[in-house]
């Protein structure tokens, strides 16, 4: 049976942050510089530092030429992996801003943000938003299980310089997880970076979808509302956020909701907001995917959330194996 190549622009995805965001895969599922326990994609299966062209630049930007016209509120520069190991980052910067208005954010877990180069290439993009998941040394290396290279030190270096050098959107997202980082001695250590980074925003964040380890627990909305009082300003609580733009009727297959699967967990009302589906469409969908055995629902805190299975990562990597370009 041959297979096509998983192409890397998909959605739109409804983003708590962003809108519904035109996303870009720059490398290939799993490759990233952590292993974080609370990964909606599972464990990392290429953890590297190697910076260089994963996708074709001249594949990425075809594929969204055709795309634009979906009228995104941002293109975000994410997917299955960290996208600052895509080595012509910047060069895709400067095509996406020559080619569109629409605003360009890189969502990124800020480890090689401490090579200038990188730095440098990130600093193009209209929005930055790293991510600082621990207070200290220790829990970094429990939570994040970073390649080798990066040490704590290192990532909130490369925090800050970032501040010093981009004058564009900086959102610092701050991931909390029960019994690690939610405790209030820890959660006063990451305001104290926070106010030493000087982000634009600090988002809190939790283990909302199902987590590449169970005991990567989330934190409840309650709580996390009574810990955003203690940044200065008080953060603003991220997890469970709605888009609050209406779905509508789409004629998109099972084949656009598997692509968004494959980069994150959602449920019946994250793919009708992302891809503008009614809900009981996405529902018919899900059914016969279910049925097939491509996907299946995990309950997490009262939600379902529908992921692909091994059956369809084993036709995503056949496809990656045969790709030609």
């Amino acid at each position: 049976m041959k297979y096509q190549r998983p192409q890397p622009v998909f959605g739109p995805v409804s983003s708590r942050r962003l809108g519904r965001s035109l996303g870009v895969d720059l490398v290939p599922f799993k490759t990233c510089s952590y292993d974080c326990i609370y990964c909606q994609l599972g464990r990392t299966t290429c953890k590297t530092v190697e910076r260089k062209e994963w996708v074709p630049l001249d594949a990425v930007l075809d594929e969204l030429k055709g795309k634009l016209a979906c009228r995104p509120d941002y293109i975000t520069l994410s997917g299955s992996g960290e996208p600052t190991l895509y080595s012509r980052l910047g060069e895709l910067i400067a095509h996406l801003q020559a080619m569109t208005a629409v605003p360009v954010a890189v969502l990124t877990n800020g480890s090689l943000l401490w090579q200038k180069p990188v730095r440098e290439e990130v600093a193009l993009a209209d929005v930055v938003l790293p991510s600082l998941d621990a207070p200290d040394a220790e829990r970094f290396d429990f939570i994040n299980r970073p390649h080798r290279e990066i040490t704590f030190e290192r990532l909130v270096d490369g925090l800050e310089a970032l501040r010093r050098e981009f004058s564009g959107q900086y959102w610092l997202e701050v991931m909390l997880l029960g019994g690690y980082t939610a405790l209030p001695a820890q959660v006063r250590q990451l305001a104290d970076w926070t106010r030493r980074i000087r982000p634009d925003q600090v988002q809190l964040n939790t283990a909302v979808r199902p987590p590449a380890e169970e005991y990567a627990m989330a934190v409840p909305p309650e709580r996390l509302a009574e810990l955003a009082r203690m940044f200065e300003p008080p953060a603003e609580v991220i997890a469970g956020g709605r888009n609050r733009r209406a779905a509508a009727a789409s004629p998109l297959s099972g084949q656009a909701i598997l692509a968004l699967l494959r980069r994150r967990p959602c449920t019946v009302e994250h793919v009708a907001q992302g891809l503008l589906m009614k809900p009981a469409e996405v529902v018919k969908f899900l059914a016969d995917l279910e049925a097939q055995g491509r996907v299946l629902g995990v309950r997490r805190d009262g939600q379902v959330f529908y992921r692909t299975t091994a059956r369809a990562s084993a036709a995503a990597a056949c496809s990656r194996r045969s790709r030609t370009f």
